[in-house]
């Protein structure tokens, strides 16, 4: 295979370690003229222009971004591809909310031309957003996470996704059974996991959505595959934890009945969270487990501020998650803006170099794959972004004011959104231009 290696040129920034752990200053890595270089798919070099455009080879590529910000691709660790069509549904809190507007829209995913074109628009709105990687729910139905797959290794993304298990508590059209979603599961698994890019994630829609024994077969999953991923919801609304506890009345809580049935780990992730204990935090860390903030979707549902200094204080690794459809944007900057305002009204501060952590490597450690996604680090996937500083007028204006590149990043968090991202590259190919 002949060498595919390009450079690029333009100011570049990336996440090295979590701020709350060691520091701002030693969390990241800047250059305010920088070389990215790329070769089969990979990074391969970054540092100062100065210094590394000489030792390129005389034929290599070099694309010089002016006004621009290269950063690693985003990674949103809870986003529902079947809710797509119902984004931004008025009016109800989580509960009325499934049962208004999710239900009826992730049943039309039992046609397979349907999944196949909601696919299609999701993977794009990833895309035009700067999402290189999602942890993604599909349907009940197998299909739904077949159309994802399909669109996904078309693009050679790294995307990780799944079934929804969901046999009780839902409408008849919607359930599947105990047995069926662990069969279905099975075969998903052997048909995409691992394969190119691809992860799957055994997916129970929630505790109260599944029987004791959807959950019990749904651990024995992951028990058969040791390196799968689990994603469910956990704590999101007080009603819903009120819920749980009348189904569940022999656990401690919401947390211990996940626990029960072996569902934390390594590769677990629990989306929101607004309601967790402090012992559940320690916890989830204590399995290696994480939660995924979800701060647009918190707000526009009305369930809470997620307690981000809790979760640092027990060093319980946590990403950041859109949410589609009770989130109400695709962009990871709109929700960093969200994210900003939970930690004020809790009377914290979210400093930008944290939340180009949590958008990133954040994220990738939430999924363990800080090795291949989530930095720029030579010898890790050539996932990345290119910021355009004048994509509108008022950010234009804006930036020329800034005098750091912590004021830059702070004004992209807050005026940003997808016109922002110029272009997206997975595996080093150029998947999305503005």
């Amino acid at each position: 295979m002949p060498l595919t290696r390009k450079a690029y040129r333009a100011a570049i920034l990336h996440s090295i370690a979590d701020p709350a752990v060691v520091g701002i200053e030693a969390s990241y890595e800047y250059f305010e003229d920088g070389l990215l270089v790329t070769e089969n798919g990979q990074i391969s070099a970054i540092g100062p222009a100065c210094e590394l455009l000489a030792s390129l080879p005389s034929d290599i590529q070099v694309t010089h971004y002016q006004d621009a910000l290269i950063t690693p691709g985003f990674i949103d660790t809870h986003i529902h591809l079947p809710q797509t069509g119902m984004v931004g549904a008025y009016g109800e809190q989580l509960l009325d909310w499934l049962n208004t507007y999710t239900f009826p829209c992730e049943s039309q995913f039992a046609d397979k031309a349907h999944a196949e074109e909601v696919a299609g628009i999701f993977i794009k709105e990833l895309l035009r957003n700067g999402t290189t990687t999602a942890l993604v729910f599909g349907s009940v139905h197998p299909q739904s996470v077949d159309s994802f797959f399909e669109a996904a290794r078309t693009l050679d993304l790294r995307m990780i996704a799944g079934k929804v298990m969901m046999d009780r508590n839902a409408p008849d059209y919607l359930t599947d059974t105990a047995e069926s979603s662990y069969v279905d599961s099975k075969a998903l698994i052997e048909r995409w996991h691992g394969k190119g890019r691809l992860h799957y994630a055994v997916t129970p829609r929630f505790a109260p959505t599944s029987t004791p024994e959807q959950l019990t077969l749904a651990g024995q999953l992951l028990s058969e595959y040791p390196d799968l991923y689990m994603q469910t919801h956990i704590s999101e609304n007080l009603q819903e934890i009120e819920w749980v506890k009348e189904l569940f009345p022999e656990r401690k809580g919401y947390l211990d009945v996940y626990d029960h049935y072996k569902l934390l780990g390594e590769r677990s992730v629990f989306a929101h969270g607004v309601h967790l204990c402090d012992d559940e935090c320690a916890r989830l860390a204590e399995t290696g487990s994480a939660i995924a903030f979800c701060p647009t979707s918190n707000f526009f549902l009305g369930s809470g501020l997620f307690n981000l200094p809790m979760a640092e204080k027990h060093n319980l690794n946590v990403g950041l998650g859109t949410d589609i459809g009770g989130g109400t944007s695709f962009s990871l900057l709109q929700t960093l803006n969200e994210a900003y305002k939970v930690m004020q009204l809790q009377g914290a501060r979210l400093s930008p170099f944290k939340s180009l952590y949590l958008a990133t490597l954040g994220g990738a450690r939430a999924l363990r794959l800080e090795d291949k996604i989530g930095t720029l680090q030579p010898g890790t996937d050539a996932d990345f972004l290119v910021l355009d500083y004048n994509a509108t007028p008022l950010l234009s204006y804006r930036l020329k004011q800034a005098k750091s590149i912590a004021e830059t990043l702070f004004v992209l968090m807050t005026l940003g959104d997808d016109r922002t991202v110029l272009q997206t590259y997975a595996a080093g190919n150029l998947v999305h231009q503005r």
